[in-house]
Order: structure tokens, then sequence, then C-alpha cells
């Protein structure tokens, strides 16, 4: 059988399928392409899957908040296992546009939620985000830790989606993990994202914005470390033995933070830009936006306990290949 993965022409989606097409598991990928950011990129990533799929892979471009159009395009595959990945992404558009977050983030996960359900899938791995934590202050993150208090509707629809999951394998004892992501980045990464907004402008000559006047953190993690934990935990279903799994659920609900467990100066990975782009940076300091936190780090004691995850690659170290892979994508 099949497994699922949605928003697989995603960053996160597209690398997650790769792996696992690269072992030879049989991949259903769904995505809606649409246009929040270059639909010229999600094709090439699609592209490069199809280039060493070996024909494991099959493709459908359906919007999952679609309940009648995701229920017809499944119907036809033989699935079992799921990673959803697919969401509505960015913390500021979610504040010009809400309404995508919640046909996405809220419906779209629902529906994945009864695919699971009336397909008795053994397992679905669902993404959440860092962005939960909102205003917490204690550091590092925790999954123990209350996350009451979302700074953004994106932050929000993460969270939601957490309660619904909870709710979901309570009711039909569904294996569920949820992951919160910590800044993703590398190869094939998001236009949207501070590290690729950097060296396009750093590269074209133009300034920076530095929000919060540089004094920022984040806990900055590797693609390729993402896709080791996520295959993990789409390989180890939680077990429905009353236990308390990771994030406190005694149904088979487990929350996983999936960070570099190292939350590094943003000036610092500015430098590294800068050194391997050959090219200094001019900056443009601005206070902090709306929606945005000053620091990120991830306590990720739970998922290297359970499942031995474990990150081996810095930001000194990552930086550079996704600059190489940047150059080498756009000509440069």
């Amino acid at each position: 059988m099949a497994t699922l993965v949605t928003g697989v022409a995603g960053f996160i989606g597209f690398h997650v399928a790769q792996r696992m097409l690269a072992r030879g598991d049989d991949i259903v990928g769904i995505d809606c392409i649409n246009d929040y950011y270059s639909v010229q990129l999600k094709q090439d990533r699609l592209a490069e899957l199809e280039r060493s799929s070996n024909r494991k892979l099959q493709f459908e471009q359906v919007d999952f908040a679609e309940h009648e159009a995701l229920d017809k395009t499944l119907a036809k595959h033989d699935i079992d296992r799921i990673i959803h990945l697919g969401a509505q992404a960015g913390v500021r558009y979610s504040i010009e546009q809400p309404r995508a977050y919640v046909q996405s983030n809220l419906v779209g996960h629902l529906n994945l939620l009864e695919v699971a359900r009336y397909r008795r899938s053994s397992h679905m791995v669902y993404a959440s985000s860092s962005s939960v934590y909102g205003g917490n202050k204690t550091l590092p993150f925790s999954v123990d830790d209350r996350v009451d208090h979302p700074m953004s509707l994106y932050a929000a629809t993460k969270k939601s989606d957490e309660l619904m999951s909870e709710t979901y394998a309570h009711l039909y004892r569904l294996p569920l993990t949820g992951l919160r992501f910590f800044t993703v980045y590398g190869p094939w990464g998001r236009p949207d994202m501070a590290m690729w907004i950097f060296t396009q402008k750093i590269l074209a000559g133009e300034a920076i914005p530095v929000f919060n006047h540089g004094d920022m953190r984040r806990d900055f993690t590797y693609i390729d470390d993402i896709v080791t934990g996520v295959v993990a935990c789409h390989d180890n279903p939680p077990q429905d033995d009353g236990s308390t799994k990771a994030g406190g659920s005694v149904a088979p609900h487990r929350v996983y933070n999936i960070g570099n467990h190292r939350s590094e100066e943003l000036m610092h990975m500015i430098r590294l830009i800068e050194k391997a782009c050959g090219r200094e940076a001019t900056i443009d300091f601005q206070p902090l936006q709306p929606g945005d936190v000053p620091e990120t780090f991830a306590h990720i004691d739970a998922i290297q306990k359970d499942l031995g995850f474990q990150p081996t690659t810095s930001i000194d170290v990552g930086v550079p290949r996704f600059i190489e892979w940047y150059r080498a994508y756009h000509g440069l």
C-alpha cells in the first residue's frame, strides 16, 4: 500500500517524498499548486521527483480543502499511511488573508482526518509549527508547555489542528503524530522565507529588511534533518496502550518538536549568507513585525528518546549548501 503525502510540491513534502521514493516506497502525492509563491518552483520540484521516482510516484492535483474532490481523487488509490504536510504557510500572510488559513489549515486538516478515519489508516503524521508557542518566555520550548497564546492566526490554526487530532485519536483510536517544525531551510526552499529573501537581495545588490533591529534568534533546522525525523515518525506509529505520550495524550497521539536544538543569532545567519555569496549585505533595520516572535529554540528530548532523532547539520554547513543550490537553480 502507498503512503499519501499532501503538499508534495511544497518544500518539505517534496523532500520527504524524495527520501521515501529513494528507499522504494510507493507514494501518492497531492498538491493544489496554488500561487502563494512561484508555481514554476513547485512544478520544477515535481519534475525532479518524476525523474527519480522509478514510477513509484502517482501525482494528483487536487485541493484537499475540497472534500468531495479529495474523496473522488483518492478513491482510485490504495493508501494506508498519511503524511499531511500541505498547508497555507506563513505568519505574516495570515494577517492579510485569514480566510485562506481557515480553509486550508482547518477544513483541510479535518478532511485528512476523515480520510484517515474511514480508511482505517495505520498512522497519520501531520505538520504543526513552532509558531504555536507564541508568547512563551521559557526557553527552550517544550511540548509540555502550555500553548494557549498564539501571536498569529497561522499559529492558531496549527494549534487547532493538534486539538482536532487529539479528538480523533480519542474517539476513533487513530494513531497520529504532530510535528512542530522549527525554521526549516535548505535546497528547494520557500521564496517567502528569510534565507531565500536575503540571498536574493544580497546577490541583486539590494537592501535586506532585518526586523526587531536584528535582535532575533531562530532554531534553524536543515531540511535533511527534518526529513529524517518525519520518516522516522512515519515508520513508528504511537501505540494505543494507555501510556502518556509526548505532549501529554493517553490516546495514540503524540506531539514532537523537530528542530536543531540550537538557537542561532539572525545576524550570524546573515554573515554566513554574505560569506557564501561573496558580497556584503546592505541592512535595513526595522521594528518587530506583528505576529512575529524574537526567539525560537526547540527542546527535542522527546523525539530523541522515542525515535533516536539527532540533527547533524549546523547552519555553518547548511547555509552554504542552500546558497550553492540557489545559484545553480537560478543559473548564477
